[in-house]
């Protein structure tokens, strides 16, 4: 058999695969619309239909990675089924997420590698109008910032929580690689624009390659993309989708000063997330002004056996040098160790609120 004939019998077991696949897909598909007309059928009249629930989705993707043989690696194997289950949801409900913008932002990218192509995505200017889209129904989700492996928390997002009544529904993490953008790689830069935040995980390379040149912070990578575009001798910042956006040229890359250089990003909605097996659980705690005021916070923690993943500080809006703690740990507020651990927290704190128990990052 010849090398031609080899290959002609490999592709057509390939097309006799897709086929099957397609036929697959769209019954996926025709189950998903059954799902929403039995919701419809048994919700009770007047009140608000949910589709979208995050602990579903995080464990279809765990299912979905731990029964994987190969070849293909887990996370590429659910990143096709993170996209089957974006156009299958769109059938049932057309979701609006609103996020931190404009368009060609990483925390865009955060929010197509959460909820896939099939959503509608609604730039915003700043964190708080993300959370004012959602609040307002406008948006159903929003995705913001909360923190990031070389630069810390994002403190606007951290306040932005102190008023709200949205929950965390869910998070999503993503490896930032940074780019010198400019017009033409014969530009002599004069400036740099970009968000604070990538200019400080920057900062090393800049020191050390651009140590005399102006470095300017502007509200997103992508306005500092558009300023690049369009001004002679600026430079920016950013990312390969807004290099793409306004066709500037990479002068050089992956200028990150770490190279496990992540952001990681909340999911904010109105609906509370029931647990899916593998949570994690965020509060917002402010204790009294006394000595041993973070002990008596932590203590349970350490009593329960309960691991925290992040504390941060912040000032507390009642008064001065008051502070309020967030803290995000393992488990779901309704797990059986979790629960007697908040009814704690609330006796030792003055102000306690629960921001949102949701799935760990998948992917």
């Amino acid at each position: 058999m010849s090398e031609a004939q080899e290959l002609d019998q490999l592709r057509q077991q390939i097309d006799a695969l897709d086929q099957q696949i397609q036929l697959l897909i769209n019954e996926r598909a025709k189950c998903a619309q059954q799902v929403a007309e039995v919701k419809y059928k048994y919700a009770e009249p007047g009140s608000l239909v949910t589709f979208y629930r995050p602990e579903r989705e995080a464990q279809v993707l765990l299912n979905v990675m731990a029964r994987n043989e190969g070849p293909l690696p887990n996370e590429s194997i659910a990143r096709v089924f993170r996209e089957i289950m974006s156009q299958c949801l769109a059938l049932e409900e057309p979701l609006t997420i609103a996020y931190l913008g404009p368009h060609g932002t990483f925390t865009q990218q955060a929010a197509v590698k959460h909820f896939g192509h099939a959503v509608t995505c609604a730039g915003q200017v700043s964190i708080a109008d993300v959370f004012r889209e959602v609040e307002s129904g406008s948006a159903q989700y929003g995705v913001v910032p909360v923190e990031n492996s070389t630069e810390g928390v994002v403190t606007h997002t951290l306040d932005s929580f102190y008023d709200s009544n949205l929950y965390i529904c869910g998070e999503v993490t993503l490896r930032i690689h940074h780019h010198m953008l400019v017009k033409s790689l014969t530009d002599n830069v004069q400036r740099i624009y970009s968000h604070a935040q990538s200019l400080g995980q920057c900062r090393l390379w800049l020191d050390q390659n651009f140590p005399n040149v102006e470095r300017i912070a502007v509200s997103s990578n992508a306005e500092a993309a558009r300023r690049a575009s369009s001004e002679v001798g600026a430079a920016a910042i950013a990312g390969e989708a807004a290099a793409e956006l306004y066709e500037l040229e990479v002068r050089n890359a992956n200028i990150e000063d770490r190279p496990d250089n992540t952001t990681r990003f909340l999911i904010i909605g109105k609906q509370e997330t029931i647990p899916s097996g593998d949570d994690k659980t965020s509060i917002m705690v402010s204790s009294r002004n006394q000595p041993g005021a973070l002990y008596n916070v932590l203590a349970p923690f350490h009593e329960a056996g309960v691991s925290l993943t992040r504390i941060e500080t912040r000032p507390d809006h009642s008064g001065t040098w008051n502070y309020l703690f967030f803290i995000d740990f393992e488990g779901h507020k309704n797990d059986q160790r979790i629960s007697p651990l908040m009814q704690r927290l609330r006796d030792v704190a003055v102000d306690f609120k629960w921001l949102g128990s949701y799935p760990k990052a998948v992917l």
